[in-house]
């Protein structure tokens, strides 16, 4: 059988209809500890659900699947799942790079926990292959990567990096929680492993708190298991469930988010009271090249900074009726922000500090006309 499309591998990958009762749909399995046969008899590797819980390992399954790796670990957030990678893959002494403008939650864990146990970091542009390459060390095991990162949207060319991070004896990992396995595969550019947060657009209805790790790599893969059964950080049954039913629809709700964000953006680079649009399918973006070779589509998130500064960016944020003012994204319906004073308030006074005159769009699903009215008033 040939090798299935994206849509039929997120809808079927990780379960096949139950044999006993025929449902379609995986059971949510609400159980804390289960029968065994016997003392170290257990059923089908079931013990307890911290350990391992069948909801979960649909899901892993799943997610491993349409990120085209081998092995998918689920999380309580996308949080816990950066900790468990960076825990796996680093110890006291060692060195990692990460973007200059990376996720404010990734820098605050690397510069206010990590850096407590003896873990270095320096920070390059994604954008700039020599200056990643530059910026690693001796002692340098891992490469962070964010491509489009968040909130600058800027794009980094994975495999690259991963040439760039593999030549130094460091691993690559890939923060694919923006673009999505529907719009990028990292596994397939050379990164070592993908971490999300399927809180965002892999749940993508704003109704559920995930993460997830995916890798080809089987002894980092076990590294990671340890830590996830060990410390705990895991998916409950009905938060796997719901990010399964999110995952089902990935790719027809990406299409109508890069609809959306298209049509906004050329609204957006026309009007005078932007001053700049942040968009990897613009052409003049710096990184549109790298996109347009790494990427299906460009994503549905704008970055954009306003003429007026900081206060008409925060009245842009207050003046919106169907973008709602809210953090994170990935969801059906729009949300605004102002980074530098919500989701990027840990980057201030940092190297990663961001502009105080950008706002993040997260484009939702809903009728493209009314966005663009929308965002048309708010800035009048």
């Amino acid at each position: 059988m040939s090798e299935q499309g994206f849509s039929t591998k997120a809808i079927h990958a990780g379960w096949d209809p139950d044999e006993r009762t025929g449902a379609v749909n995986v059971p949510i399995y609400a159980s804390s500890t289960f029968a065994q046969d016997g003392v170290g008899g257990m059923r089908d590797g079931f013990e307890y659900a911290r350990t391992g819980n069948p909801t979960r390992r649909v899901l892993e399954a799943n997610i491993a699947a349409i990120e085209a790796g081998r092995f998918g670990r689920g999380f309580a957030s996308g949080m816990a799942a950066t900790d468990a990678l960076l825990r796996a893959t680093l110890r006291p002494g060692d060195h990692l790079v990460i973007p200059n403008d990376a996720y404010g939650g990734t820098f605050r864990l690397i510069d206010k926990v990590f850096t407590e146990w003896g873990i270095t970091y320096s920070v390059a542009p994604v954008v700039d292959v020599e200056a990643i390459r530059a910026a690693i060390t001796p002692a340098t095991k891992l490469v962070w990567v964010e491509t489009p990162t968040n909130p600058l949207l800027n794009v980094g060319d994975i495999a690259a990096v991963a040439e760039v991070a593999h030549a130094a004896g460091a691993k690559l990992v890939v923060d694919n929680t923006f673009a999505t396995p529907y719009l990028q595969q990292p596994l397939t550019l050379g990164a070592d492993a993908v971490v999300h947060s399927t809180t965002k657009y892999l749940g993508g209805h704003s109704d559920v708190v995930g993460g997830a790790i995916v890798t080809n790599d089987e002894q980092l893969d076990s590294d990671i298991a340890f830590l996830q059964n060990g410390a705990g950080a895991v998916p409950g049954p009905f938060d796997a469930y719901l990010t399964m039913r999110g995952i089902k629809t990935l790719a027809v709700r990406m299409d109508r988010h890069c609809d959306n964000a298209e049509k906004l953006v050329e609204f957006f680079s026309a009007h005078p009271k932007i001053e700049k649009v942040l968009y990897p399918g613009l052409a003049d973006h710096p990184g549109h090249a790298v996109a347009a070779k790494q990427m299906r589509r460009f994503g549905g998130m704008i970055s954009v900074q306003l003429t007026g500064g900081r206060e008409a960016a925060l009245d842009f944020c207050a003046r919106t009726k169907v973008f709602t003012l809210a953090e994170s994204l990935g969801g059906i319906e729009s949300l605004i922000e102002h980074p530098g004073a919500m989701t990027h308030a840990s980057t201030a006074g940092s190297l990663l500090e961001v502009p105080d005159n950008l706002v993040r769009l997260s484009v939702g699903i809903e009728d493209a006309d009314d966005l663009l009215e929308d965002v048309r008033q708010a800035l009048a």
